[in-house]
């Protein structure tokens, strides 16, 4: 461990090892200093890592008992990955996330062409407004994608770095892009991903 971490990083790692054990026990490993906000609104399955920075925040605009965030088993994020909810976020089993990923179910405020907020108002007093995020099993998300309120990232998907998602990606899929979109799919029959 001293060859790999040096001594400090390996202090480091022994500290978040006993934090882990001690506050997530069903975790792999939670490295410090870790952030979550709300903690009875957010479900966290076995086997789950955190790297350096990460922040997970629930505040639920309706008061009830449900879950914000349900992460599943298997799912890791590294370093200053944010996570925020006020509605529903759900990610599935075996998600691997890579740094500095942002995934919110919300906007403060209504843009659309119907009701809009006007731009002169505070934006902290808007209105949030809240559409569910689903990401499915098995899926890679690449370094600081941003993955935006009703999204449904299907499973086995991979999301290329700096892609920034505002549309659905049916699974089996790979995305890349500002907007996100789908570059390949994956072909059952041959078994090899195809360009669209």
């Amino acid at each position: 461990m001293l060859n790999r971490y040096g001594f400090l990083g390996s202090i480091r790692l022994v500290v978040s090892l006993i934090y882990t054990k001690i506050f997530f026990y069903k975790a792999r490993l939670i490295r410090l200093p870790f952030d979550i906000r709300n903690r009875r609104f957010i479900k966290i399955g076995r086997r789950f890592t955190a790297g350096f920075g990460c922040r997970i925040e629930a505040f639920p605009l309706d008061k009830n008992d449900e879950y914000c965030i349900t992460i599943g088993d298997n799912v890791q994020i590294n370093d200053y990955v944010h996570i925020g909810a006020v509605g529903n976020i759900t990610i599935g089993n075996n998600v691997l996330m890579a740094s500095k990923i942002y995934i919110s179910d919300h906007n403060h405020g209504n843009y659309d062409d119907l009701i809009s907020d006007h731009p002169m108002s505070i934006p902290e007093e808007r209105k949030a407004i809240c559409k569910p995020v689903v990401i499915g099993d098995n899926v890679w998300l690449g370094e600081s994608v941003c993955i935006l309120p009703g999204i449904t990232i299907g499973e086995g998907c991979i999301v290329g770095a700096l892609s920034v998602v505002t549309k659905s990606i049916p699974p089996y899929s790979i995305a890349a892009g500002n907007p996100a979109k789908v570059v390949k799919k994956y072909d059952f029959e041959i078994n090899k991903w195809i360009k669209v």
